[in-house]
């Protein structure tokens, strides 16, 4: 059997949702490291960008266009990725999009579009994952959840709703891979905080506002998270201190928990500037948000001390 590198240096790994946000800051840290990184994402031209990035610093990338919700494109972005560089070490499923709003204000267009990423998107990835560890005898799997994994979230239903599911889902591949016998293939789950990334601006939004949470995290928190979990993946990975909080009380306390976090969301919303409703990203992409960062933070800074009306 093949063997499981020990050193990032040494991985090959795949990561849809690239463009922006986590996936963007891990291929980016990874490539520095030394590993040879396919992205993947639909906006190729900032795929390419990261590629241009990583190949700078003197490591391998390879950008391959995909919109992980066919199932055909997500096949063809595994086969590039074992024609370029022969096997995959690790799969990391960094799919995301959202929906903000009450659940009855939010067209079920979108909720539909948000299954289709964020559940199917991410199932077909770890289906043609694991079909290639399973041949090569490893492999690692991260898929990337959410602290609304455990804690539903008022005012991101289908997403809160998306996110529990994929945690689900890590928990029974790890169970199945163990009747299975294949104890050299792993699934861990990131379960972060609300992120300071461009995922709030390329959310569709139905509140009148314009998206903020409490107490955002900074993205570099949890681009660490993930390329640490591409060796030493865990079940279940809340990160950092809030996530880590949530998660606890939610199992102490569910129904308190939830209550507060309802509260917050509202709160929160009420807080910010006018913003008119808006699809977002989730059905076409948009230009904007090259960056990890999603300069939420600093609008909220401004939003507290008085500067929106």
């Amino acid at each position: 059997m093949a063997e499981r590198p020990q050193n990032l240096s040494e991985l090959v790994v795949v990561i849809a949702g690239a463009s922006s946000g986590f996936g963007r800051g891990a291929a980016l840290k990874l490539g520095a490291e030394g590993g040879k990184v396919v992205v993947a994402a639909r906006r190729k031209g900032m795929l390419d960008e990261v590629v241009a990035e990583i190949e700078a610093g003197g490591g391998q990338a390879l950008a391959v266009e995909t919109d992980v919700s066919d199932p055909a494109q997500v096949t063809a972005l595994a086969a590039a990725a074992i024609e370029r560089f022969g096997r995959v070490d690790v799969w990391i499923n960094n799919v995301g999009v959202g929906a903000i709003g009450y659940f009855w204000d939010i067209p079920i267009g979108d909720h539909a579009r948000v299954v289709d990423v964020n559940l199917k998107g991410l199932i077909f990835g770890a289906h043609a994952a694991l079909n290639l560890f399973r041949a090569q005898g490893y492999g690692t799997l991260i898929n990337t959840g959410s602290i609304d994994s455990e804690t539903p979230l008022a005012l991101q239903n289908t997403y809160a709703s998306t996110k529990a599911a994929v945690l689900s889902l890590s928990r029974i591949l790890n169970e199945e891979l163990k009747l299975a016998g294949e104890e050299h293939i792993r699934v861990g789950t990131i379960m972060p905080w609300g992120v300071d990334t461009p995922w709030w601006t390329h959310a569709a939004n139905y509140t009148g506002h314009a998206p903020r949470m409490a107490l955002l995290d900074d993205p570099q928190l949890v681009v660490d998270a993930i390329v640490h979990a591409c060796l030493d993946p865990k079940e279940e990975q809340p990160v950092g201190w809030k996530a880590k909080g949530s998660d606890i009380s939610h199992h102490l306390a569910p129904k308190l928990t939830e209550w507060v976090s309802a509260k917050l969301s509202k709160t929160e919303a009420e807080k910010a500037s006018f913003m008119p409703e808006t699809r977002g990203a989730i059905h076409e992409p948009v230009d904007d948000g090259l960056r990890i960062d999603g300069g939420i933070r600093e609008r909220m800074r401004q939003e507290d001390a008085g500067g929106h009306h």
